[in-house]
Formats: structure tokens, sequence, C-alpha cells
């Protein structure tokens, strides 16, 4: 299904697509339900898994894979059986709308792409939607305790995954309308510790951490050198402080900033790692 066809066939449908992006273990599982039930929607991708209401209907977690990189690949759909039944049971749902979460666009874009769905339309940001502090608990909840959120009941969880269910929780939200004989709407929500967490935090030396990063800035833009990776271990991750050296005439494809994020995000994919900031420095040279 091209481009052009895939466009038509989903505006007959009358499919508006949405996305909500955050950084690993913000808060985005957590605070889904608010703005699906917000926006009216009615279908959410999330880690692989496509959930309608409190029932998943297609899909596979990826938090029962047993390591980080394996997960990344299974929440981007890169299997093609996982891939084709999760179009088939989009293309034969009656929805409207439908939510992906994912850690950046890059990510949400391919995840879009991979189900054969419309480019998101309207993007949410965790950091409109949840403040700074409960941002930053959410991360070290994540980074200390390797725990994840996964927005349908524990039952639901059990009958598929039961290895990986850690506790359960009830989610409250008020009425708009604030009138005492309505009720507060409430969702329940799994705590669970996916297979890739439960030995325990991943940690690396800054050597690992160098050698990770000058393959990432070699897969960005190679005329880009790496001179020295420095870093501090917060409660909420890792923040780098990363040297490079640029070719004087040298022009950066991208903005300082997707630069930062790129390396950032590479990290935490295929490192397994979570980073709280990359700070970069830069030399010009020749």
């Amino acid at each position: 299904m091209n481009r052009i066809f895939r466009y038509v066939f989903w505006k007959l449908k009358g499919v508006k697509v949405y996305a909500l992006v955050g950084k690993s273990g913000t808060g985005k599982s957590f605070r889904s339900k608010l703005v699906a039930q917000k926006h009216n929607i009615e279908l959410m991708i999330d880690d692989g898994l496509l959930i309608k209401g409190d029932r998943f209907i297609a899909g596979k977690s990826a938090k029962r894979e047993q390591n980080f990189l394996t997960a990344v690949k299974t929440a981007l759909f890169d299997d093609e059986d996982h891939m084709r039944e999760t179009v088939a049971a989009l293309q034969s749902e009656k929805y409207h709308r439908i939510m992906i979460i994912g850690t950046s666009e890059k990510m949400v874009y391919k995840i879009a792409a991979r189900l054969k769905l419309p480019e998101p339309e309207k993007i949410f940001r965790i950091e409109d939607i949840a403040s700074k502090e409960e941002i930053e608990t959410a991360m070290r909840i994540r980074f200390t305790e390797g725990k994840h959120v996964i927005p349908v009941p524990t039952i639901e969880i059990t009958r598929n995954y039961p290895q990986i269910v850690y506790d359960s929780m009830r989610v409250f939200f008020k009425n708009k309308s604030q009138l005492p004989w309505k009720k507060q709407r409430a969702f329940e929500k799994t705590i669970v510790r996916p297979e890739f967490s439960k030995y325990g935090k991943i940690t690396m030396s800054e050597a690992a951490l160098t050698q990770m990063v000058i393959h990432t800035l070699d897969e960005f833009d190679h005329m880009i050198k790496v001179k020295k990776v420095s870093m501090r271990i917060d409660p909420e991750g890792y923040n780098l402080t990363v040297k490079l050296r640029v070719p004087m005439k040298h022009q950066i494809s991208s903005t300082l900033k997707e630069l930062q994020d790129y390396i950032g995000e590479s990290l935490e994919k295929y490192g397994g790692i979570f980073v709280a900031g990359v700070n970069l420095e830069i030399e010009e040279w020749g």
C-alpha cells in the first residue's frame, strides 16, 4: 500500500492518527488513558500492542522480551508476522481515532509507516500533560527499580504475560462538571517488570559509552569525531558531556538539538540505559 493510496484509504474511513511522545520512563503509558479519554481516542499502539479499551486486540508486548534490543524491535513492529497481524486487525476494526505512543517523533512516524497508517496529524508531548516533578519521579522509579506501566487491567496482562506482572493500580480522574452525584472515572493499570529489567539496572563505563557514541555519530555524520565522553550518574539517568571535533568548513546537516536527541535516543534504544541529558562541546580543526 503506497503512501498516497494509504492516505486515501484511511481518509475514506475517517481515521485520524495522534501520537504521545516522551523519553523512556517519563510516564507516557501511565497518562495515555487520560489523553485518550479527553480526545475520544478509541485505539492505542503501545510497545508492540494494539489496545482497545481494557484489552489487547493484536500484537505482542515488548515488555516480555529477554533483552532491550529485541524489545525495541518489537515496539517498532520489525517482525513481519507481528506487523501483518496488527495491520489486519487495524483494517478490520471500526474506529475514528488512534494514538501511537513512542519515545520520539521519528519512532511514531516509523510505527505509522510500518502499520500502513497515515502520519500523525497531532503530537502530544509528555511535558505538556505532566509536571516536571511528575516526570522526574517517573524516571527515578524506572531508573532505580525497572518498573513499567501497561495501560490495561492486570487480568488482561496475567492472561497473556503472567511472568512479568508486578502489581496493579487504579487511577481516578475527576469529572469535568464537578457535580457531587457524578462519579470519578477510574482506570486500572498494570505495573510490570519486563524480562530485560529483572536482572538489575545496566551500568556502563566511560570507555563503553565512548565507543557507543562514536558508533552513533559515525552513523549520523562520519565527519564528526569524538574527542572525549565524560558522564555523571544522576537519579534520573546518565548525564553525558561529549566533546566533538568538526572540520572547520564542514556544515553539520542538522541542528545541535537534533544531534543531542539522536545521541540520547540511540543510547537508550541500543544500550538499555536512561539518558538524562547530553551536553555537546564542539572544537573546530583544520
